[in-house]
């Protein structure tokens, strides 16, 4: 027998979605608040959920432990894997000497720290995200700030709200692709829509990244350099959206970025700053330097050749129904069409997934820098003992993720949302922003959400492709603040004196996050009601 997600329990929409709102407050404001350590936030907030969803919401007790068991493999496999490993890269440049040749050659690229920000937290962050996602961006670009000299807390606000424009193209397309999948819309037409929202926000993200940290005069000194990295950025991510797909936007957009700077820094320097320095003499084996990071390109980039990932998956599947939850848990219209089981489906490819790419690539840049196997078992050591808190942490985040989606109280949340009728295109991102916020990924969040935009659009009549589009564009801006996100900062930037906890690093970032998630909903609202020719056909 399965078990009908009730989203109105308490029949007031009202009421429900306040009383749905209850784990999520908790953690926020044990996290920000009352700073409280990151795992006990997440526990008390994982308790809450689950109270809630047996009690108000009458989950069955079985299935909602079953959920939480879920949330909690997939939050260390692969959300986890990905991250420990990112870390393990970032560490094997330290040790090798590689990153410090590294500072050499952005220093003599660019020794103002603004600039620096630019070309790690946005455009190199938003390669990464091209190539692997699922938190690696901020765990690496971090890092990496932090051994430029960036405070902690500077290095973990810049990598996450550097980490917006790229993510709805994160991981070779991965949340679109699912989007399309989960509506039944055409991949090309959302792709084109969150192309055209994104390309907005990244002629706007380099110049609010720098604003956020050094202030109106210190974004006005750099702003040509925020001009031609955001410019560049966003004409490349239009380009590739538009006319060739979602997959390799990230990616190109990153590398051009990277490039454009690096050349308007021959002609250009900010104010008090000298031109490029011949350092080569002092820099070191440039190699050194970059062997762990084009490894690291390389193994993503074959681990996603659509053959050699279809033959890695046939020849090592690793993947089973969760007891008692597969298709025990009933979704309900308004949130889709007709009644539909939830699919619970565990999915670990051993050898296919990123993580293991990630892995497989600090292994060969290690054996390839003179590493001895030995020295690279007791680093890996190292670095899963810097990260055993944080890994509990996500665990427990993805548990309490899994038990509101289970239970239906994510949902409940967006039909609050999903209610306020003319205005619904202004709040279509907004849910996508809440969707991300409480799942830590815009993929999850399409998942989640898209039926719903789909479902709301036709009833208030606008456009499904822009609603389900604007979920996700609303969704990258909700990625600076997720729990998950916010305990990969924290992990990367943790281990100095200084370092902040997750309630300070939220607090630092979360009125950017609304604020952008904000004007992504005016820009949806102007394009529904106003722009209406910029809309793809179904």
């Amino acid at each position: 027998m399965s078990w009908q997600q009730n989203y109105d329990p308490l029949h007031s929409l009202l009421y429900s979605s306040l009383v749905s709102a209850i784990p999520v407050v908790l953690l926020l404001g044990l996290l920000a608040v009352w700073h409280v350590r990151a795992h006990i936030a997440a526990l008390a907030g994982l308790l809450a959920a689950a109270v809630l969803a047996i009690f108000v919401f009458k989950m069955p007790a079985h299935l909602t432990a079953a959920a939480a068991g879920y949330g909690a493999m997939f939050g260390l496999f692969p959300i986890g894997w990905i991250v420990l490993n990112a870390i393990f890269i970032y560490q094997l440049s330290v040790d090798s000497g590689g990153f410090e040749i590294l500072k050499k050659q952005i220093a003599g690229l660019a020794g103002d720290r603004r600039i620096q920000a630019l070309l790690i937290a946005f455009s190199f962050g938003a390669f990464i995200e091209g190539c692997a996602g699922f938190g690696a961006p901020v765990a690496i670009t971090g890092a990496m700030l932090i051994g430029l000299g960036f405070k902690p807390l500077e290095a973990a606000k810049l990598a996450l709200i550097g980490n917006t424009a790229p993510v709805a193209f994160g991981s070779l397309g991965i949340p679109l692709i699912t989007l399309a999948d989960v509506t039944g819309l055409p991949l090309s037409s959302l792709s084109a829509v969150v192309g055209f929202h994104l390309t907005v926000f990244s002629l706007i993200v380099p110049f609010w990244l720098v604003a956020a940290q050094w202030g109106w005069r210190g974004m006005m000194e750099v702003w040509p350099a925020c001009l031609v990295c955001g410019a560049s950025f966003g004409a490349v991510q239009f380009y590739i959206s538009n006319f060739r797909g979602p997959e390799l936007v990230d990616i190109a957009a990153g590398l051009v970025a990277m490039g454009a700077l690096i050349l308007l820094l021959r002609f250009w320097r900010p104010k008090g700053e000298s031109g490029i320095r011949n350092q080569k003499s002092e820099i070191g084996n440039p190699i050194r330097a970059w062997l762990p990071w084009v490894m690291l390109s390389v193994f993503v980039a074959v681990w996603k050749i659509a053959p050699v990932e279809k033959w890695l998956n046939a020849t090592a599947p690793w993947k089973f129904e969760i007891p008692a939850l597969h298709l025990a848990v009933q979704k309900m219209p308004p949130v889709v069409a007709a009644p539909e089981l939830e699919k619970a489906i565990y999915k670990f490819n051993i050898l296919a997934m990123t993580g293991t790419a990630l892995l497989l690539a600090g292994i060969v840049a290690g054996l390839l820098l003179g590493q001895k196997p030995a020295a690279l078992a007791r680093l890996y050591g190292r670095c899963l003992w810097r990260v055993r808190t944080s890994l509990l942490t996500i665990s427990i985040m993805l548990a309490l993720g899994y038990t509101t989606r289970f239970a239906g109280t994510d949902c409940t949340l967006g039909l609050a949302l999903a209610s306020t009728g003319w205005w619904f295109p202004f709040f279509s991102p907004l849910l996508g922003w809440l969707g991300v916020a409480l799942t830590g990924s815009d993929t999850s969040s399409n998942v989640l959400f898209g039926n719903l935009q789909k479902v709301t659009a036709g009833q208030v009549g606008v456009s499904p492709i822009l609603t389900c589009a604007a979920n996700s564009s609303g969704g990258v801006m909700g990625k600076m603040i997720d729990a998950q996100s916010i305990v990969v900062a924290q992990t990367a930037t943790g281990g100095a004196a200084d370092a902040p906890d997750a309630g300070t690093i939220l607090r630092a970032v979360f009125w950017h996050s609304l604020a952008l998630a904000a004007l992504v909903g005016l820009l949806v609202l102007l394009q529904a009601r106003v722009l209406t020719w910029m809309i793809p056909r179904t």
